[in-house]
C-alpha cells in the first residue's frame, strides 16, 4: 500500500436466498464492489456457512427450505451481533416487523434495486465498524460524516431530556432512573433525537445521520423504529408527549413534559 500500512482484511459477506439467479447476480455485484461473498441457499446451510465463515454482514431471505430467514435471525442473533439485512418480498409487511424484532438491522422488499441494496450493506458495514472502533469516523474532504458517530465516542457526553438521560460511552440509557432496554439502531436514534431538542428531524436526515445511507431508500424504517421506540418511552405510545410527529416531514423530540403536540 501506499503509505506503508496493512492491508485490511476483506470484508466478508454472506448472502442466503433459495434462488439461484439471485445469488448470481447479487454475489456478483458485491463481489465487483471488493466483498468475498459466501451463499448458502437453506436455512441450515446458512446458520453452517455463518458459524464456519463468520461473516461481517449477512443478507438473509425470509424464505427459505428447511428452516425460513425468521428462524435463521433469530439463531444468528442468539449467538452474535452480525449486522443482518433482510430481504422479504413485497407485501410481507409483517415478516419484515418480525424479521426486525428478532435482531435484523435492516430489511429491502423484493424485487430491489441493485443501487439500494449495494448503499444498505455500504451502511451498515460503515456503522457497524464505527460502533466497534474498527475504523475511524468516515468525514473526508470537509464534508460531515454520514453517519451519526457520538454513540460508539468514549468521550462523547450524557444528554438528558425529558426524564430520559443517555450515556453514550456506556451504551447505557434511562427513563425516570430506569434502564431503558433498546435494540441498536433505537438507542442510537433515541441518541440523536436527544442531542436536537425542539428541531424537525426529517424521515431522510435520520436515515443518513443514524442509519448512514446517502442514497435514498425507504424511509419507513424511521417509523417503525420510532413506533417502537414510543412504545418504551412514552406514558401513552398513541398520544406521544416525547417523540412528535411532523406529518409529511419527520420528527421531533419534545423537551418541555407540559408540551401537549396538536
Amino acid at each position: 500500500m501506499v503509505d506503508g500500512s496493512e492491508p485490511l482484511p476483506m470484508t466478508r459477506i454472506l448472502l442466503v436466498d433459495d434462488e439461484p439467479a439471485l445469488l448470481e447476480a447479487v454475489g456478483y455485484s458485491l463481489r465487483r464492489d471488493g466483498y468475498d461473498v459466501s451463499v448458502a441457499a437453506s436455512g441450515p446451510a446458512a446458520l453452517a456457512a455463518a458459524r464456519a465463515v463468520r461473516p461481517d454482514l449477512v443478507v438473509l431471505d425470509v424464505m427459505l427450505p428447511g428452516i425460513d430467514g425468521l428462524q435463521v435471525c433469530r439463531a444468528l442473533r442468539s449467538e452474535s451481533t452480525v449486522p443482518i439485512l433482510l430481504l422479504s418480498a413485497r407485501g410481507e409487511e409483517i415478516d419484515r416487523v418480525v424479521g426486525l424484532e428478532l435482531g435484523a438491522d435492516d430489511y429491502l422488499s423484493k424485487p430491489f434495486a441493485m443501487r439500494e441494496l449495494l448503499a444498505r450493506v455500504r451502511a451498515m458495514l460503515r456503522r457497524s465498524r464505527m460502533i466497534t472502533h474498527q475504523v475511524p469516523n468516515p468525514a473526508s474532504n470537509g464534508r460531515s460524516p454520514a453517519v451519526e458517530s457520538s454513540s460508539s465516542d468514549p468521550s462523547a457526553p450524557t444528554v438528558s431530556a425529558h426524564n430520559i438521560s443517555i450515556d453514550p460511552a456506556r451504551r447505557l440509557a434511562t427513563l425516570a432512573g430506569r434502564p431503558l432496554t433498546l435494540k441498536p439502531k433505537e438507542f442510537d436514534l433515541l441518541h440523536h433525537l436527544l442531542r436536537h431538542p425542539g428541531i424537525v428531524l426529517s424521515r431522510d436526515a435520520l436515515l443518513r445521520r443514524v442509519w448512514g445511507y446517502d442514497y435514498p431508500v425507504d424511509t419507513r424504517t424511521v417509523d417503525v423504529h420510532v413506533r417502537w421506540l414510543r412504545q418504551k418511552i412514552e406514558d401513552e405510545p398513541s398520544r406521544p408527549r416525547r417523540i412528535e410527529t411532523v406529518r409529511g416531514f419527520g420528527y421531533r423530540f419534545v423537551p418541555d413534559p407540559d408540551h401537549v403536540p396538536h
